[in-house]
This record gives structure tokens, C-alpha cells and sequence, in this order.
């Protein structure tokens, strides 16, 4: 206990108390500002992949087919860029990601391949080997 005439002084322990909660405000207060980029599916419509596209976005041509593409990645969906294979996968969620948007979430075929349109900036999509 602190005499009388002199000051307190915070302890180490008071130190570390705080030290430690001005850590967790900081690290809370970061994670609020990172808004989510990613899209949900509205429910019953993330695994309705049945509806094919062939459309021109930002210049352009963007094609998806179900029944297609990759087995092995979420019921074979095939999504093309300028007639080059996107490789996209449904993650057990509904959502989707590609290998341009890896880690993105986007709620159809159709949104994954806009986004790698934007993301490609006009660089031609290079197929997987």
C-alpha cells in the first residue's frame, strides 16, 4: 500500500492489465473495420446450380454451364472467360470461390466469374496445367 506522501504508481500487474486490454480493444476494433467482401446465397438458391449464363461483362464473354467442369469441385459447374476454363469449386456452405477469388465467397457461378473479370483487370485467364 502506497504511504501517504508519496504518489501511487501503477503496479506491473496493473501494466499488464492494461497493456493487455488495450490489445484486445485493438485487435476487436480491426476486425470491425475489415468488412466482409464476401456474398451469402440466399437460402435454397446456393445450390440451385441449374441456370447456365453466356453473357458479356466489362467487355468480356462470360459463360457457365452446369453439368460440366470439374467433378472433383462441387457437381461440376464449367465456368469459361473468353472461352478459357475458370476453375471454380462450391465450398460445402453454397458459396463459391475460383482460383482468381480464392479467398473470396460469392453466392453463384455467375458472381464468381464477374469477380475474376474484375479481378483479371483485362489479363488473359492462363489454364490451369
Amino acid at each position: 500500500m502506497p504511504r501517504p506522501s508519496e504518489p501511487s504508481r501503477p503496479t506491473r500487474r496493473h501494466a499488464i492489465g492494461v497493456t493487455a486490454g488495450t490489445l484486445a480493444a485493438l485487435a476487436l476494433a480491426s476486425s470491425a473495420q475489415a468488412a466482409p467482401t464476401s456474398v451469402r446465397p440466399a437460402p435454397g438458391a446456393a445450390h440451385d446450380m441449374s441456370e447456365a449464363f453466356d453473357e458479356v461483362f466489362q467487355g468480356r464473354r462470360i459463360q457457365g454451364l452446369p453439368g460440366a467442369g470439374h467433378m472433383h469441385h462441387g457437381g461440376g459447374y464449367s465456368v469459361r472467360i473468353d472461352g478459357q476454363d475458370l476453375h471454380v469449386m462450391q465450398n460445402a456452405d453454397g458459396t463459391w470461390i475460383s482460383v482468381v477469388n480464392h479467398y473470396e465467397t460469392f453466392a453463384t457461378p455467375r458472381a464468381v466469374a464477374r469477380a475474376a473479370v474484375v479481378e483479371l483487370q483485362g489479363a488473359a485467364l492462363v489454364p490451369l496445367a
